[in-house]
């Protein structure tokens, strides 16, 4: 939820101040979920039931949510392209061909002049035959 304060009268912004305010002090007071959770188990031990009995079935242990795994993330790479003009601007190759050289090789110039000497070999592009089958008929 995000308000824009900036937009508010003075009316609102007190109107959120108090309302703000109501619910911090609602918040502060009352008892953690876990001690009620406690107290309630014990009651319900007492009295010889569980809380699966008196609440159904999903009002005892919830399971924790399931969560994806996270994607792991590979480590930095050196980059292989550098503009000669601006060194700051550099690309490693991977994803999206920066606006800076796209707008180079739409000019005419090739990807792989502007290849950092020594580091860097070309990227393979999308007319790559690297993992593609072949099939040469003879004649």
């Amino acid at each position: 939820m995000t308000i824009n304060i900036e937009s508010l009268s003075l009316r609102e912004l007190g109107a959120l101040v108090a309302a703000a305010e109501q619910r911090k002090a609602l918040i502060t007071t009352r008892r953690p979920a876990a001690a009620v959770r406690r107290l309630l188990k014990a009651a319900a031990a007492e009295a010889g039931y569980t809380i699966g009995e008196l609440f159904g079935d999903e009002a005892g242990e919830a399971p924790a949510p399931t969560r994806k795994p996270a994607r792991r993330k590979s480590g930095k790479v050196a980059p292989k392209y550098r503009d000669p003009e601006y060194k700051r601007l550099t690309w490693t190759g991977r994803g999206r061909m920066p606006r800076w050289l796209a707008a180079k090789v739409s000019k005419g110039h090739k990807a792989t002049d502007f290849l950092i000497p020594g580091l860097a070999k070309p990227t393979a592009g999308k007319t790559s035959t690297i993992g593609k089958r072949t099939v040469i008929k003879k004649a």
